[in-house]
């Protein structure tokens, strides 16, 4: 692997940045297995998978510095609170170091904004009980550029560590746009993860540049390998 790239980020310090999704409904313990020795390998930040594969990874990755991380009412956030909390002792419970969680774009939708706060503090009370992180994936595709802004209030007033664009399983990937709204709104106080649509190298880095956190990648060894992957995430 080349350690030095023309834009002068390494492939280690991009890979640092990523939070490697296998997240897919048919992808089995075989996969968690082969994921998390890539995961390994290329030192990424963390490995995020199902709720159901949480313990199985911590496992694989018990001596590795690569943190597990595990989706939260995934992919359309819809769970009543109290089920994303269990939800979340659960995770905790198996072994997860960070949780992302999908907001309840319905009721956000609506203009719910306390139910959507509370929502988000539920989960976040039981994580940082057991000094566990928690991104909210806004589904920023079904936002206007002034609704993410709001959900990013919404996030840190529930005292969320990041805010997340999207699942890549609904509409709409990260964009430039939404991320300079994000870093504005929260960039100061949260972490901010792209996430969908970060197929290639190039876009890997801009958002780095940008001043994004983290990064959500699918294909993590094409973008690492400088080449193009194809899907959505």
């Amino acid at each position: 692997m080349s350690t030095q790239t023309p834009t002068n980020y390494t492939v280690a310090e991009v890979a640092s940045k990523i939070d490697h999704a296998l997240l897919k409904p048919d992808q089995t313990e075989a996969d968690v297995r082969e994921h998390a020795r890539l995961c390994a390998e290329w030192g990424v930040a963390s490995l995020c998978v199902r709720p159901c594969d949480v313990k199985l990874a911590a496992e694989l990755l018990k001596d590795s510095p690569v943190m597990v991380s595990c989706v939260l009412s995934f992919p359309h956030g819809a769970d009543a609170t109290p089920v994303k909390a269990f939800q979340a002792q659960q995770a905790v419970a198996d072994g997860v170091s960070e949780i992302d969680m999908v907001m309840n774009i319905g009721q956000f939708l609506s203009g719910n904004y306390d139910a959507v706060r509370e929502d988000v503090r539920a989960v976040v009370e039981v994580a940082h009980a057991a000094g566990v992180k928690v991104k909210v994936i806004q589904e920023s595709g079904f936002l206007t550029l002034e609704q993410v802004a709001k959900a990013c209030e919404l996030s840190r007033e529930a005292g969320a560590d990041f805010v997340k664009t999207s699942t890549g399983f609904n509409t709409g990937p990260a964009t430039p746009e939404i991320i300079a709204v994000m870093l504005k709104t929260v960039g100061d106080s949260m972490g901010v993860k792209p996430s969908g649509g970060i197929r290639d190298w190039d876009t890997a880095v801009a958002y780095l540049r940008q001043g994004a956190d983290r990064l959500g990648v699918g294909s993590t060894a094409a973008v690492l390998e400088g080449g193009q992957a194809d899907g959505n995430y």
